[in-house]
């Protein structure tokens, strides 16, 4: 176990990465806010925390820190600026921030380190240091998705003039949506970027958001535990079929058109649809209804 642990270490933590980079799309889209920011959050967390490395000599923790304040306080702002817009037109403005953040990075000097971008910023992080971080931002975005908080999301994303109408502040909820895809994008940049120990603007680009797309789509929209799904499936997929590597851009388009089409609601759905029916044919085995929660009520 222990070899086994040792020689795939930075699958491991890149599996951590991915999941949080991935939450912080994930959260905003269970309250309806089709926004990619997270993404762009990602980029800022990691120049900020390389540059706090490098240029403050500030330690690894502080960095990583500061690496999720800067990007959430920019998103946030730019939540109060783009709320308003939906769909299309809100994705479209927030895939735009991620490219200027891009643009900026090139321009950006010594602070950034131009095109070349920034190199030797190693923080001492452990696979299991980032595991305890991940681990407490799922155990957020599980009070989330639980009880009151969950049922009123639920109904800021399903029908927001009725969430309105009973007294749920809908604005609210999105624009604080914005801010914990800031806070968890950036806390996603800045521990890649401290692992890897170089950022460059190439690194943040579209390509983050089709992998954070897809790790939704695949492994659920609804719940933190499809994003843990979509992200082990697209870590180690490569690793396991090895022809995927050469052929790794189709193979990715294959899956999500095949989950779009057969799996709507990812492979948490599919499980959660076969837990059901094992639930219904105990019931019916038994005799015995189980007592299920009251879902009408959501409170304000």
């Amino acid at each position: 176990m222990s070899d086994w642990y040792y020689s795939n270490t930075v699958l491991l933590q890149q599996t951590l990465t991915t999941l949080l980079m991935a939450l912080s799309i994930q959260i905003p889209m269970r309250m309806g806010v089709f926004s990619f920011a997270g993404i762009g959050a990602f980029g800022i967390g990691g120049y900020t925390a390389a540059a706090a490395m490098l240029h403050l000599g500030w330690g690894t923790f502080p960095s990583i820190v500061l690496g999720m304040v800067i990007p959430g306080v920019v998103v946030y702002l730019l939540g109060l600026i783009i709320h308003k817009l939906n769909g299309l037109y809100l994705g479209m403005a927030t895939i735009a921030f991620t490219l200027i953040v891009a643009v900026v990075a090139v321009n950006g000097g010594e602070l950034t380190g131009g095109a070349a971008g920034l190199f030797g910023a190693l923080g001492d992080l452990t696979f299991e240091s980032i595991l305890v971080v991940t681990i407490l931002v799922i155990a957020i975005a599980q009070l989330t998705e639980s009880r009151g908080l969950g049922r009123r999301i639920d109904a800021v994303r399903e029908d927001p003039e009725l969430a309105n109408a009973m007294g749920i502040n809908v604005a609210r909820y999105r624009k604080l949506s914005f801010l914990a895809s800031g806070l968890v994008g950036g806390l996603a940049g800045g521990i890649t970027t401290l692992l890897r120990s170089t950022i460059t603007p190439a690194e943040v680009n579209f390509h983050l958001v089709v992998l954070a797309l897809t790790v939704i789509v695949v492994g659920g929209t609804r719940s933190w535990f499809g994003v843990v799904i979509g992200s082990v499936v697209f870590v180690w997929l490569p690793t396991l079929v090895s022809f995927v590597s050469e052929w790794e851009e189709f193979i990715y388009g294959v899956i999500v058109v095949l989950a779009a089409l057969f799996l709507p609601n990812g492979v948490l759905g599919v499980l959660r649809d076969l837990w059901h029916r094992i639930r219904t044919r105990d019931v019916r085995d038994t005799g015995v209804e189980p007592v299920r929660p009251d879902m009408t009520k959501v409170e304000s």
